[in-house]
């Protein structure tokens, strides 16, 4: 089995987009929406979900007022300030569990907190795991983990040679959970000073990982200097660019029709998809 995962340095560049043409291209893979903190793949792949469960990103503190002699330590101790009244706040309680340990009376309970939900689904592409954070929740490498590894088992239950995900912007913890493990990374891009700055530090993330890039770059002619400054950049590091995709109205159409950009007439933005996997898929099989 491979892993190719598609991610960016920013949000906005068209990384989903992309994601969901390669899957639907691809014709027989699993697919993970591992961008939790905006999850918008099921926009367009429209899921029907067949399994979902609780998603704990970590612990919160329960007072247990039977036990409680109201010494006032832990809120004393608590570098949240979450205790008051010998009463937590959830929302603001870190989950750090000192207080737990501090106190005397063994009067506070560490309870797992249910940050959102997780699914895998049937959609025309393939089975697609994903996940939804509650609101505020705060995301972290686990969820991406769990996402990766219901799509991984998915491909193996079904004996299919390849995953795609769908990473996250960045190169934060969840960026740094999505690439681990993967066979190859495709960083979309686009032709902007914040677009080649960010491209910058997320190949660095990779070649820390030892896991190949492929450069797409996006809407490139809405700055012909700038995607010249990219390619520039990627032939100094030897980076192979393997699509340039232009700006146009119907990708957005597209996406208002809840269809990739393969499956919608986007004149040479399809064209460009096609002949990128086409390059994608050699490499996989090198």
């Amino acid at each position: 089995m491979k892993q190719l995962t598609v991610i960016s340095g920013k949000g906005g560049t068209g990384k989903t987009s992309i994601a969901a043409a390669l899957s639907v291209l691809a014709q027989s893979s699993a697919i993970a929406d591992c961008d939790v903190d905006a999850a918008d793949l099921h926009l367009l792949l429209e899921p029907d979900t067949v399994e979902n469960g609780d998603f704990s990103g970590g612990m919160f503190a329960r007072i247990d007022a039977s036990r409680c002699t109201r010494c006032g330590l832990c809120e004393r101790l608590c570098r949240s300030n979450a205790i008051h009244d010998f009463t937590v706040d959830p929302i603001s309680c870190e989950g750090c569990g000192f207080c737990a340990r501090a106190c005397p009376d063994e009067a506070i309970i560490m309870e797992p907190n249910h940050s959102g939900k997780w699914f895998i689904s049937n959609t025309r592409a393939g089975t697609m795991a994903h996940a939804r954070l509650g609101i505020a929740e705060e995301n972290s490498g686990k969820l991406v983990t769990l996402v990766r590894k219901n799509a991984q088992n998915a491909a193996e239950n079904e004996e299919l040679e390849l995953v795609i995900t769908d990473g996250p912007p960045g190169i934060g913890c969840p960026v740094i959970a999505s690439i681990t493990g993967a066979d190859l990374l495709l960083a979309v891009t686009e032709p902007t000073i914040s677009g080649i700055h960010d491209l910058k530090r997320v190949v660095e993330v990779a070649r820390h990982f030892n896991v190949p890039v492929l450069v797409c770059i996006n809407k490139c002619d809405i700055n012909p200097y700038n995607a010249g400054k990219i390619e520039e950049y990627c032939t100094e590091n030897g980076i192979e660019v393997v699509g340039k995709m232009p700006h146009d109205p119907e990708v957005t159409r597209a996406m208002i029709l809840r269809k990739t950009i393969v499956e919608h007439d986007c004149g040479h933005v399809t064209v460009e998809v096609n002949k990128m996997w086409e390059r994608i898929r050699e490499r996989l099989d090198a």
